[in-house]
């Protein structure tokens, strides 16, 4: 093969296109595959992930309420389903025997009162799940978790046991694939690429960023959050643009003894991905995340963010944290369509293949997402068949009315409040703060001529980030005039 032509082009090398790749080439040898992508992955959200192998752990209360919902949830289950046949698989042609060897099983989530009654209703919306689905699962005393010792007011109420679920070392995963794609001779190039290259409307290759182009028949775009710029050879308004998701996590090393024996978590809350706690090892433990939405990817951490992850995690937690050692803090950026959903199929130039807006499920989800992808290249079968609702060129999906936003966003503000420590005075309740909340996004959507509802943590965006607000209500108004009117 040469270095600079392929049959295929992976874009990205984070955990989903290093993963397509490995497929691609294992299961058609005689395919040249390039993978181009950073090699250091900066901001990337696969280097920085706690890469949590949850599904049921993720569900909310809206998880199961709408087709394209649905549809996700199917996708996750999938994953969970084939990590062990995908773990095995990558071990061996990796020569890593031990990879995900000490890895922890099983998952606990805890309801506790510090984030408000959102977290009453996504724990009960799991445990829904879970018994609908028939996934083994046993509510425990929460006294019977080993290492938790949160502080009184944080104690709590209830505690659910995942067995099937848990994490494994993202790191590890990302060496182990890196090892068997050159076993499969698979090439790699390091560097940014600014551009997919058409002609006639049809792929022909990608420009790297200092103007060298590599030829191809066709590209899989796999770039995560550094994908937004690389979908503008797509019509405009076709595509949910791609935003960053801001997810801010810390190593430690236990000194006060016992550590936590398997992952535990909170249900999914504004402003986080749930407050997570993985046990890596010889004590060291990975605190996680945080998650705010931005127009642009980050790199390094914040005062503000990085002391709410110690104080939540201290405080709901452990409290003993506040004797670990810190071994060092990870930024990752994990790629949020403005929709919320997936964006997975091919385009409607032909060779394109685009793959990003997994947002917190792009780990746990890449076993699954690289067999689709796959069957899809080599005709096995249909990714719009399979996946219909996330093509890439589509209306953006609603899972809310406008009003169901404003009031959700509203309802979120509230509860990351209490959660960082909000105390209200014995007179009023929080009705006061979920006003001005519903004032605030009635206040971005009054000035929208074609609106639509969004989840909370991009309607914070827009409000946060002025660029954010330009780049969706520029995408509101391009989508309407590119698909006559949105449904």
């Amino acid at each position: 093969m040469s270095a600079r032509r392929a049959d295929c082009i992976v874009v990205g090398n984070g955990v989903i296109g290093m993963s397509i790749a490995y497929e691609l080439a294992r299961r058609a040898p005689g395919t040249s595959v390039l993978i181009v992508g950073p090699a250091q992955r900066a901001g990337a959200a696969s280097v920085a992930a706690g890469a949590m192998l949850n599904c049921f752990g993720e569900v909310t209360k809206y998880t199961l309420l709408s087709p394209a919902g649905q549809a996700k949830f199917q996708l996750c289950k999938d994953a969970l389903d084939a990590w062990p046949d995908w773990r095995a698989g990558l071990a061996e042609a990796s020569g890593n025997g031990e990879l995900g060897a000490g890895a922890p099983t099983g998952t606990t989530v805890l309801l506790n009162a510090k984030s408000g009654h959102l977290d009453d209703e996504n724990f009960a919306a799991l445990l829904s799940a879970a018994a609908k689905f028939d996934e083994p699962h046993e509510e425990i005393d929460p006294e019977d978790v080993v290492g938790l010792r949160p502080l009184a007011e944080a104690r709590p109420l209830r505690a659910v046991h995942l067995p099937r679920e848990g994490a494994i070392d993202a790191r590890e995963v990302l060496a182990a694939l890196e090892r068997a794609l050159a076993e499969l001779t698979v090439g790699t190039v390091d560097d940014q690429v600014a551009g997919v290259e058409t002609s006639g409307g049809r792929v022909t290759g990608v420009r790297l960023a200092g103007g060298e182009v590599l030829a191809c028949d066709s590209v899989v775009l796999a770039a995560g959050a550094f994908s937004r710029s690389l979908l503008d050879v797509l019509p405009p308004g076709s595509v949910p643009p791609v935003l960053c998701g801001k997810g801010i996590a810390v190593e430690t090393v236990r000194q006060a003894h016992p550590g936590f024996q398997h992952v535990v978590r909170t249900p999914n809350r504004s402003g986080s991905c749930g407050l997570h706690l993985v046990p890596q090892g010889d004590g060291v433990e990975y605190i996680g995340a945080t998650n705010l939405v931005y127009s642009a990817p980050a790199y390094v951490q914040d005062v503000g963010m990085s002391e709410f992850l110690v104080q939540v995690a201290r405080e709901q937690l452990d409290q003993r944290l506040f004797f670990s050692d810190v071994r060092r803090w990870l930024v990752g950026n994990r790629p949020v369509a403005v929709d919320g959903y997936p964006l997975i199929g091919r385009t409607s130039v032909a060779g394109l293949t685009v793959v990003a807006g997994t947002y917190r499920d792009g780990f746990h989800c890449s076993p699954e997402i690289a067999r689709l992808v796959v069957d899809d290249l080599l005709g096995g079968a249909s990714l719009a068949e399979a996946l219909p609702h996330f093509t890439p060129e589509r209306r953006p999906i609603e899972s809310l009315t406008v009003e169901e936003a404003v009031k959700e966003f509203a309802f979120h503000g509230v509860s990351a409040a209490i959660e960082a420590g909000l105390r209200l005075p014995s007179h009023t309740d929080t009705s006061l703060f979920e006003g001005h909340y519903q004032a605030a996004a009635r206040g971005f959507y009054d000035g929208l001529e074609h609106p639509v509802g969004l989840a909370p943590e991009i309607i914070l965006a827009i409000m946060s980030d002025p660029d954010a607000k330009t780049l969706v209500t520029d995408y509101l108004v391009a989508s309407h005039r590119h698909y006559g009117g949105l449904s």
